[in-house]
């Protein structure tokens, strides 16, 4: 049933190709910008800053642009407006886990996502600047499983967030917060590793930088198998309060008509 429903998540964002073209355009934009800039702080910081120098910084940004619509860190209000509608009782009367069903959706729709917008995002960066990659097969394999984990881990977060409606009226302060949080922490900005000593602690209290800094990390040989061990505990952790969190707001849960 899962494998059904991550197959219908990729044919049903494969309904909208032109999309997915002008996203791949406007993230190869943004990639130039984003890789002039970090490769001019890395001149200017000598030739290298934390282990980056010119062509692994643009690769990290293009990596981080291939993979930021797949791991989508961005708004998703789905079960929040299905919980303000009263359409979530549907999904409680259904013989299925409705964040596990959510969950292979998701991964359905992250699988298109990375082929359609993703690869192009590698082959502009290889043109332009240059990218630096393995070229051992297994650690593409290894970082296949990694972008797997960072994207649950992606939705176990935004699943969190979207339980709150079962409190709130309107989602937006929570959301706000949340965008805020994981674009600064997740790595998209800037590399984790160039941030502050106490900031890369905290950031590393958090679930953030297992969602893009470890997948990029793993793709690019910074990391291995430890990474992904900490992605999946992180992973495990989320789906628990996910779970506990939706059974708790069900309770409370007060749908018109019964």
């Amino acid at each position: 049933m899962y494998a059904t429903l991550f197959v219908l998540g990729f044919r049903r964002w494969s309904a909208y190709r032109t999309a997915a073209v002008a996203g791949a355009f406007t993230n190869s934009v943004f990639g130039l910008i984003r890789a002039a800039v970090l490769m001019a702080v890395v001149g200017t910081a000598g030739g290298t800053l934390a282990g980056y120098d010119r062509v692994t910084a643009a690769t990290y940004v293009w990596l981080g642009q291939a993979l930021v619509a797949s791991v989508n860190l961005f708004t998703w209000t789905e079960l929040a407006e299905r919980i303000r509608t009263g359409d979530v009782a549907v999904d409680l009367a259904r013989p299925a886990d409705p964040m596990l069903s959510y969950l292979a959706a998701d991964l359905g729709r992250a699988a298109f996502t990375l082929l359609a917008r993703g690869l192009p995002q590698l082959a502009v960066g290889a043109l332009v600047t240059g990218v630096a990659l393995p070229r051992a097969p297994g650690a593409y394999a290894l970082g296949l499983l990694s972008v797997a984990l960072g994207t649950a881990i992606s939705f176990g977060c935004r699943w969190l967030v979207n339980l709150s409606a079962f409190w709130l009226l309107d989602l937006r302060g929570p959301m706000t917060l949340y965008l805020v949080l994981t674009n600064i922490l997740c790595g998209l900005v800037v590399p984790v590793h160039w941030f502050p000593g106490w900031l890369a602690a905290l950031a590393a209290a958090t679930p953030f930088p297992s969602m893009l800094q470890a997948p990029i990390d793993v793709l690019t040989g910074r990391a291995g198998w430890h990474a992904v061990a900490v992605q999946g505990l992180w992973l495990a952790a989320l789906l628990v309060l996910g779970r506990a969190g939706f059974a708790l707001g069900a309770r409370r849960l007060v749908v018109q008509g019964g």
